[in-house]
């Protein structure tokens, strides 16, 4: 797949994956856009389930656990292949939306374990004390893209993600911090804005994970050449 001449390149802090992300997002504008389009129809039973009315009636239980169920087997297979076209975008390859939903043919269970253990740990961090929620929410940022990405099953997705943020917490989190004046920004310019906010917050921890990546491929060649 060619690469298109960019004006900036990938780099591993804060204005660097903004500002990549940025430029990515207005070239594969309605890319991104019809990506998060598709996603939002695909949270909205899970939002609509949410939003009802709690009581004990029949119709109520059976859509809550439908609810339940399409978000822990359905949903996650949209969100991960959501977040491989992002990549796709971000490092100039060809977007093909098949691969939306690429994860019901291949890679299902791998997606549906991963996000199960990547939201249990996450989960045990926030019962027991919120920061250690917030550490491990900012060390398991890239677990969906290794899955798609690498192929990893969801034990080494976990580990590599572990090891891929080691030395970047902060400045994942930092990112997190700037996401929410970003989409404040966003909701002042109406729906429009909105929109674009959770594409460029979504296409910039994208591209720390693409900057990260080519980081840890440089190093590797390295240390070989060396060796």
């Amino acid at each position: 797949m060619e690469l298109i001449n960019n004006d900036l390149k990938p780099h591993a802090s804060i204005s660097g994956s903004y500002g990549y992300g940025w430029q990515q997002m207005k070239k594969h504008f309605l890319y991104f856009f019809l990506i998060l389009l598709i996603v939002g129809i695909a949270e909205s039973p899970t939002s609509i389930a949410q939003e009802s009315e709690i009581d004990q009636s029949v119709f109520t239980v059976l859509a809550q656990l439908f609810s339940a169920g399409y978000a822990l087997l359905l949903l996650p297979v949209i969100i991960y292949g959501a977040d491989l076209l992002y990549l796709r975008g971000i490092r100039n390859e060809e977007i093909d939306f098949s691969e939306l939903f690429v994860g019901f043919k291949e890679k299902y269970v791998h997606i549906v374990l991963a996000n199960l253990l990547k939201v249990a740990i996450i989960g045990m961090g926030f019962v027991f004390l919120i920061v250690p929620g917030i550490i491990l929410l900012c060390r398991l940022v890239f677990v969906s893209l290794l899955v798609m990405d690498k192929g990893l099953d969801p034990i080494a997705a976990v580990e590599k993600s572990w090891q891929m943020t080691r030395g970047h917490g902060w400045r994942i989190f930092g990112m997190g911090l700037l996401a929410i004046p970003v989409f404040i920004a966003g909701l002042l310019c109406f729906i429009v804005g909105a929109f674009v906010s959770f594409m460029w917050i979504s296409a910039a921890f994208t591209s720390l994970y693409h900057a990260i990546d080519l980081d840890d491929q440089k190093n590797m060649i390295e240390n070989y050449q060396q060796n």
